[in-house]
């Protein structure tokens, strides 16, 4: 067998190399990846070398969000075995603090996460995982919508975050990939009305096909005022917002209702954004943030296999491994374009 992975080693620089088969410990298992998606974040480490305190130090592998088959299992392995497939959780955790105890492992200080400096991402043919980190795919489920659950548990956590259910009225800003799976989320939980927000007309067409009852165009109309028609004053029960703007996040108060909810998903490039908090402590409104997700992989498979959430629909885009580099340049340079672009092996 060959190994291959994809190392950034500088700026905008990807290279591919031949490297080892990565042995297995006894509660381990030998992935051989099939599907990768890009995500914003590797995209972002590849453009600027860090996002906040994480840095990216020497070669460095990207991705996170993947599936594939096992290899191979290790001594201790018991519920997974060769062939399987399987879609990764990227956060290993330490199951000791007193986040992982309550259940919120995604806020364990110690988690190890793919390509979260130091630790390496997964655009390699072989990858030795956890056992307990690895979720098995239906029959049904290809290992390329495997590969987006990932991005799928981020909308979950958002929507549960919002505590959105049957008859709860949700706006979401931004439409790209987080905000369509948030979309997805949203109806899945049988929110009533859902409007989308965004400046990119592919992206609101994709949001209006896949299930939006509303887009607005924020180029061509004022927010505030079409929120107000399409509420008829009252605002939005839950604004979730997920591009990490500091413009639409600054909206996210004039835009809730009363008693209402707002869910920070997406990261601003700005540690400090200016913010009406007159406004929110006026309408008594809850503030909600999203770091990754807990608990949702199981859920999110289940979504998929019985057909609820068609989530190979946001791929606009797939690329080669050994064509990864143009893969990235091709997203960097096609943002208005691309909504998903994943990398087959």
């Amino acid at each position: 067998m060959e190994n291959r992975a994809a190392y950034m080693t500088g700026l905008n620089t990807i290279e591919m190399r031949n490297v080892e088969i990565p042995v297995i410990k006894e509660n381990e298992v030998l992935i051989k990846l099939e599907y990768i998606g890009i995500c914003g974040s590797d995209v972002h480490y590849l453009e600027n070398g860090r996002i906040g305190d994480f840095i990216v130090e020497g070669d460095f592998i990207l991705g996170h969000e993947c599936a594939g088959r096992v290899e191979a299992v290790g001594k201790a392995v018991t519920s997974l075995k060769r062939g399987d497939k399987v879609a990764l959780e990227p956060g290993c955790t330490c199951g000791q603090c007193e986040f992982c105890k309550l259940g919120k492992y995604n806020l364990c200080p110690d988690v190890k996460f793919l390509a979260t400096p130091p630790y390496q991402g997964c655009l390699t043919k072989y990858l030795a995982y956890p056992a307990s980190m690895c979720f098995l795919l239906p029959e049904n489920v290809s290992t390329k919508e495997g590969a987006l659950v990932e991005p799928l548990a981020v909308g979950m956590h958002a929507i549960r975050q919002g505590r959105v259910g049957q008859g709860k009225s949700v706006m979401i800003l931004g439409s790209g990939c987080i905000g369509l799976v948030t979309l997805f989320s949203g109806i899945l939980h049988g929110a009533a009305d859902i409007t989308v927000a965004d400046m990119i007309d592919k992206r609101l067409a994709s949001a209006k096909k896949l299930g939006a009852d509303q887009v607005i165009n924020v180029k061509d109309e004022d927010i505030l005022k079409r929120v107000e028609e399409i509420t008829d004053g009252r605002g939005f029960d839950v604004i979730i917002e997920t591009a990490g703007n500091e413009i639409t996040i600054g909206q996210t108060p004039y835009l809730v209702k009363r008693g209402g909810c707002i869910v920070l998903v997406g990261l601003a490039a700005e540690d400090t954004i200016p913010f009406n908090f007159a406004k929110i402590m006026n309408k008594e409104v809850e503030i909600k943030s999203v770091f990754r997700y807990r608990n949702l992989y199981d859920a999110s498979i289940r979504a998929v296999a019985k057909g609820m959430i068609d989530i190979s629909s946001i791929v606009t885009h797939e690329f080669d491994f050994e064509d990864t580099a143009n893969a990235f340049k091709y997203v960097i340079n096609n943002k208005n374009d691309v909504v998903k672009a994943v990398i087959k092996l």
